[in-house]
Formats: structure tokens, sequence, C-alpha cells
């Protein structure tokens, strides 16, 4: 419902152009408004709409309207898991019921496990403040009353600020590169090793989230034979408790200000 003139619009165009031009490809919901204004600044080419059929909303966006990369969905809950599965970022910007039942889906999914951490970005407009006012929400009323944990803050940036968003996308992917679950092990692939100092200065910090053993460095486990073209990344291997994905973040963070070995 996003009119084209609104500040929202034009940033969310801006900042899918931007993340067009640094090799990414852009999924939205494929109808109008903020959905719009994201495929318009991606371009049909570089992609993706997942439309939702409705009895009254929403034809599909102009820019991506009859292109093979228009998915239609008959059920929320399918198109949610879609917009999930293959995503590497998420890029919120200001919206209805739908917005915030995306944006509480994927936060639900990444504090309990059943989502794959990545980084989460709320963009407002320069100066808007609807996220500030739903982040305030969260911290007045959830946090407060102990029906979220602090940590879970480390999942998201609130930002207004469309080059602070790409800049958190990517540091995020300065170093790390992707994780998987060996059993009871995590199993972080990264760019490049990490100096033996700050390994141990990271065994240090993050001493409280494991479950047993240590933080150690190591290469491919022999369980991930399935993927042989990631065999000859360095890995992170640890075993952690599942119940904080949120100091699993700010791992991430740390392996991505690590000195490289």
């Amino acid at each position: 419902r996003t009119n084209p003139e609104a500040e929202e619009y034009k940033s969310a165009s801006a900042f899918a152009a931007k993340m067009v031009q640094r090799n990414y490809m852009i999924i939205t919901g494929g109808g109008d408004g903020i959905m719009g204004g994201a495929q318009e600044g991606a371009g049909a080419e570089n992609s993706f709409g997942l439309n939702i059929r409705l009895p009254f909303e929403q034809p599909a966006n102009t820019t991506i309207l009859n292109d093979p990369k228009l998915i239609q969905f008959r059920y929320f809950f399918t198109r949610k898991l879609n917009f999930v599965k293959d995503t590497d970022a998420f890029a919120m910007f200001p919206g209805g019921f739908g917005t915030q039942d995306e944006s509480f889906e994927v936060l639900t999914l990444m504090q309990t496990g059943k989502a794959l951490i990545a980084p989460i970005l709320f963009i407002d407009k320069p100066g808007g403040y609807y996220w500030e006012t739903w982040r305030r929400f969260l911290c007045n009323d959830l946090l407060t009353q102990g029906l979220v944990s602090e940590s879970d803050f480390n999942l998201f940036t609130v930002t207004n600020n469309i080059d602070e968003a790409i800049a958190e996308i990517e540091k995020f992917y300065s170093n790390f590169h992707s994780y998987r679950w060996v059993r009871d092990k995590m199993v972080i692939r990264l760019q490049h090793r990490i100096s033996a100092a700050a390994l141990l200065d990271i065994n240090h910090r993050f001493e409280n989230i494991l479950i047993e053993g240590g933080i150690a460095q190591m290469g491919a486990l022999a369980e991930e034979t399935d993927v042989p073209e990631l065999a000859q990344m360095p890995r992170v291997v640890l075993t952690p408790h599942k119940r904080d994905f949120g100091l699993l973040r700010l791992l991430i963070d740390a392996l991505n200000d690590a000195e490289s070995a």
C-alpha cells in the first residue's frame, strides 16, 4: 500500500539496486508498494517475485509481471518457507500486518534454530521511527516481562540508512561463509583461517555457550563429503548448547573481526 512517492518506497528501491550491484538476487513478495519499489530497483532480470493469491490484494507489480521468475502461491506458509530457505539476508521495510507476520516468523525461526542465522535488517526511511517504535515495544513489553532474551536482540539491526544495512550484510560474509550441524557439532566454514591468538580469545569469550570441549580450528569433517566444493575451506568446530542463538550470532561477528592467520 506504500505510495511510489513515499521515502520508504524510494529507500527500498535504492537498497535493492545497490544489492544487485554487489551480485545479490532480490526476492520480494511480488506485489506493489514496498515490494514493487524493491523489484523496480533490482530489475526483473535480477529478482524473483513470490506473489500470494488474495481476493482483494495483490496483483503482481509491473516489473515482474509475466516474468518466469514470478511464482504464485495459494498459502502464506508455503510462501514464507520459500522466502526463508534460500535467503542470505533479510531486509524489512515498513509495512502492515504481513510485514509484521514475516518479520516475527524470521525472528522466531532464527531464535529457535529452525533457520540458519543470517543478517536481519529493519530499514526505515531517513529520520523515520517505524522500526524504532517497534523495537521499543520489544524492549518495554517483551523483554521486561521475560518473554524474550536480551541476546535475541543480537539477531537483528534497526537502521534508517541503507548504506549501513548493506555494510552489515557485507561484514557478515567478510570471513564467515556458512555453517551446518553434524549431530551436536556446529561446523562453521570460513573464507580464511584465523590466528592462534584470535582463536584463544574467542575460546575465552564464548566458553559459556559450550556444552563440552572448546572451539577448534580444523579442516572438513568426514561427514561433509556431500559438499565437496566446500572441502578446502577452513572450519571452526564447537559443541554449543542450542538455547541462545543470539550468542551464536555474536560468535560469527567475532570470527569476522578476528585477525587472519
